[in-house]
């Protein structure tokens, strides 16, 4: 499935605060699978099945949600994608923008090798925020690090607050508080597939600001389901910056 690359035009008004809007898309452009999944079904292990049409509560979403993320890392040993980061800014020195193509190959354990094909635009922009994107990414995939962040009780603690049918099908909502505050720990909302136990869209916010010069930052991403597989399809980031203005 390819995710929607359509843009979004978004208009700011006078601020005190400048803001940075990131945009990435992402386009899956193979899978490299040893074995199929069967994903959604009851007899999967460590898997609490849902008596329908009684939910389950949130300890055992989290429980089936853990479970079946440890399933696809040990299922998905590699693949290969292109990404569309795009990056606008208006603020005292005057509007800029950027555009960067990459090609990103994941190969498992947390091996993620990314390949600029192209990228125009603000050299400051490219250089500071979409390369810094990358680097974060990189040092997030990490097996360490991946250990730190993942959703699971010894980092978050979750709420159900409801249930919604959404483009995936029937989802349970969640918030999400971080236990400690870490610069890969985020606080909000996702939707978890109630077939999959997958996380299929996240609303959220960093535990902990990047730098001092980063006052608040809002995140969106949408998954797209390729085969069994739920991965990164849409992400679009808000971030305000002290001193002033307003960004894309």
């Amino acid at each position: 499935m390819k995710p929607d690359t359509t843009d979004h035009e978004m208009r700011t008004r006078s601020t005190s605060t400048r803001v940075l809007y990131v945009l990435a898309v992402f386009i899956i452009l193979s899978l490299l699978i040893p074995v199929t999944l069967r994903l959604a079904t009851a007899q999967q292990s460590g898997v609490v099945p849902a008596a329908d049409p009684v939910p389950l509560t949130a300890e055992q979403v989290v429980h089936n949600l853990v479970q079946m993320n440890l399933h696809r890392a040990q299922a998905l040993h590699a693949y290969r994608g292109t990404r569309i980061y795009r990056v606008e800014y208006q603020g005292f020195s005057g509007p800029r923008s950027a555009e960067m193509v990459v090609s990103v190959k994941y190969l498992s354990p947390g091996k993620k090798e990314f390949v600029v094909q192209s990228a125009t635009g603000s050299k400051l922009m490219i250089d500071k925020v979409l390369k810094k994107l990358l680097e974060a990414e990189q040092e997030e995939s990490s097996p360490e690090v991946q250990r730190r962040s993942a959703l699971a009780d010894e980092n978050y603690r979750f709420k159900l607050v409801g249930h919604d049918n959404g483009f995936s099908g029937a989802n349970y909502i969640l918030d999400v508080e971080p236990r400690r505050k870490d610069k890969f720990l985020y606080r909000g909302r996702i939707w978890v597939d109630a077939g999959d136990f997958a996380v299929v869209r996240l609303k959220a916010e960093p535990t902990k600001n990047p730098s001092f010069w980063t006052r608040k930052a809002d995140i969106e991403e949408v998954y797209t389901k390729v085969t069994d597989f739920w991965l990164p399809g849409y992400n679009h980031s808000v971030t305000a910056i002290r001193l002033g203005g307003h960004a894309i």
